[in-house]
């Protein structure tokens, strides 16, 4: 992959990431309840989704996701009804005051957490499939070309998710009375119900 190419994929990747979507959400909701420690774990669950989402690519499996109506359909759904228990579990989430913004969290299940929120949405790997390609070139190597790749598209995510997670650690952390700690479970709960609303009637 020659510098242009990869410079081009890069901002292809930086707009990526930046665009609002789930894994924004996790790592905000995360980073404002549990501090940027534990929003880092969640974080590299989203990023061992994208690297299972470009080996998926890589062995063909997004064109069959692209090409069957009932295996987009079924991930699909998957992944939005996912989205919305993790809305209402946080909608639902006791009232603790914070402490310099750090509550204690399981690193296990908020890797878990990043992990399927990324895991479960086709779109994901269809926009990955439709996108690396045309960076490719058939005609080298195709694992170091994939390799950066994904060391691209993982540390440009990691980089952005981050920024969300802290700008919540930032914002919430004044966050101190039951009521504005009630409120950010339930605005946090909430989109993450609109992002599984949103996908569950999305097309392709």
């Amino acid at each position: 992959m020659s510098l242009s190419t990869w410079l081009a994929f890069l901002l292809a990747a930086i707009l990526i990431a930046v665009t609002p979507g789930p894994g924004a959400v996790i790592s905000m909701s995360t980073g404002a309840r549990h501090g940027y420690g534990a929003a880092l774990k969640a974080i590299l669950g989203l990023q061992a989704a994208i690297l299972t989402h470009l080996f998926i690519v890589a062995i063909g499996f997004g064109a069959l996701l692209a090409a069957s109506e009932t295996a987009f359909s079924l991930v699909k759904l998957t992944g939005a009804a996912y989205l919305v228990w993790l809305g209402v579990q946080k909608w639902r989430a006791p009232v603790l005051a914070m402490e310099r913004n750090v509550l204690p969290g399981n690193g296990k299940n908020l890797f878990i957490q990043g992990l399927l929120v990324n895991l479960t949405n086709p779109k994901a790997v269809i926009f990955i499939g439709a996108l690396v390609p045309q960076f490719v070139s058939p005609a080298n190597a195709l694992l170091p070309q994939y390799l950066l790749i994904a060391a691209t598209l993982c540390l440009t995510d990691l980089v952005v998710m981050s920024c969300y997670a802290l700008l919540a650690v930032r914002l919430t952390g004044w966050l101190t009375n039951p009521a504005a700690i009630r409120l950010q479970n339930r605005a946090f709960g909430s989109l993450f119900v609109a992002a599984g609303g949103l996908l569950a009637v999305s097309g392709r």
